[in-house]
């Protein structure tokens, strides 16, 4: 299979400006993925550096996303230091084409990199700072809230719905009232330097109102979206320990993982980051000192590849269904190895030997389902 074109589209900024890329095969098969920069100042050099890509992947193979990733991550020249604009355009087409691998395999991506964990996954009520349900329809827009009583009130609204987890940036709203469209030009223009004593009070008091609307067992998530400095990341973590906040998300910017380091050093709350964090390079620092709880890649704008999948987990099935999804997912999702469990350790010792010799043959020395079967039958052997 081939690339034959790559079609790129920009969509009205009026709308967020979505840059979206449909790659196109001499199969028939077309996939799509998306430069995650629709909000912000970048959407357009999105769509430019995404146009540029699309004329370095003609003629090569959409399954061979490694080999994709490395030639346009080191193509770029500059791009092999990092940046946004590069690593989403390189993510839009890495994304079309797990969505091409997919659709030839009549298979979801999910089970080719590693398949399903959990049956369900709770949601949460996100950026109540805007209003939610109630408010928005009353008034046709977001509203953005400043008074700890909307606070309050847009909490339960959110919980009438059947949410028992929110989200709310506490500082993004102004002391004193603006036009919203005045404060999302601006935003973050307000937060400058420390923060003053009666700012950091009105935020106390915003998750404050919204603990109380929640109770004891409605789970908090407070987003800063990078506004503050380290110290006053630091002072407004502290001082809504108290109010037992799920996790801190993005307390402040991450180019610097130290600073995350000063905050987790002075208060207690779970820390978050990672929708500005482009590759593996940009999260490594953040493991090595362990200051995250949660991390949060987001795939349209990371630029992922090569960062080693290692397929696991599972629940116990036959050997040869077992051998089967362990070969599609490491010679068609591209898992770099596996860490099998309880597909051995819940046999007899025999068998548990011979699995782990089929389950080596594939991953060591690309043995096929069938030749991997005749090892764990012991029609023939494996060593290395």
């Amino acid at each position: 299979m081939k690339i034959t074109s790559v079609e790129c589209y920009l969509g009205d900024k009026g709308l967020g400006g979505f840059v979206t890329v449909k790659v196109n095969t001499d199969e028939g098969i077309s996939g799509f993925g998306e430069a995650g920069l629709a909000y912000g100042k970048c959407s357009e050099a999105a769509f430019g550096q995404c146009q540029d890509f699309a004329r370095m992947v003609l003629g090569m193979d959409p399954f061979n996303t490694e080999e994709i990733w490395e030639h346009l991550h080191r193509h770029t020249f500059w791009g092999m230091g990092g940046g946004v604009v590069v690593t989403s355009a390189m993510a839009a087409i890495d994304t079309a084409c797990w969505d091409i691998k997919g659709k030839a395999l009549n298979m979801p991506v999910y089970k080719l990199i590693g398949g399903k964990t959990n049956k369900k996954l709770r949601a949460y009520a996100s950026q109540l700072q805007f209003g939610w349900r109630t408010l928005i329809e009353k008034n046709d827009a977001l509203t953005l809230l400043y008074d700890p009583k909307d606070y309050y009130d847009v909490v339960k609204d959110a919980m009438a719905e059947g949410y028992d987890a929110v989200k709310i940036d506490p500082v993004f709203a102004p002391l004193e009232e603006r036009p919203m469209a005045e404060v999302m030009a601006t935003q973050g223009n307000q937060i400058r330097g420390c923060y003053r004593e009666h700012d950091l009070t009105r935020s106390v008091e915003r998750i404050a109102a919204a603990r109380e609307a929640g109770g004891p067992d409605l789970d908090i998530i407070v987003e800063i979206h990078s506004l503050l400095d380290a110290n006053t990341a630091a002072l407004l973590g502290q001082a809504l320990e108290p109010y037992r906040i799920m996790y801190y998300e993005e307390p402040t910017m991450p180019c610097n993982p130290g600073v995350f380091k000063h905050i987790k050093e002075r208060c207690k709350l779970p820390l978050a980051t990672g929708e500005r964090s482009y590759t593996r390079w940009g999260f490594r620092q953040f493991f090595e000192d362990r200051t995250l709880d949660i991390i949060q890649p987001d795939l349209c704008t990371t630029a992922a590849g090569r960062c080693g999948l290692v397929c696991a987990g599972g629940s116990t099935v036959d050997a040869e269904t077992f051998l089967t999804q362990l070969y599609d997912q490491i010679h068609t999702g591209g898992a770099v190895g596996n860490a099998t469990g309880r597909n051995i350790h819940q046999r007899s010792l025999d068998e548990a030997v011979r699995l782990t010799k089929a389950i080596s043959a594939i991953t060591l020395d690309d043995y096929s389902v069938e030749d991997a079967m005749a090892v764990f039958n012991g029609e023939k052997d494996f060593t290395l």
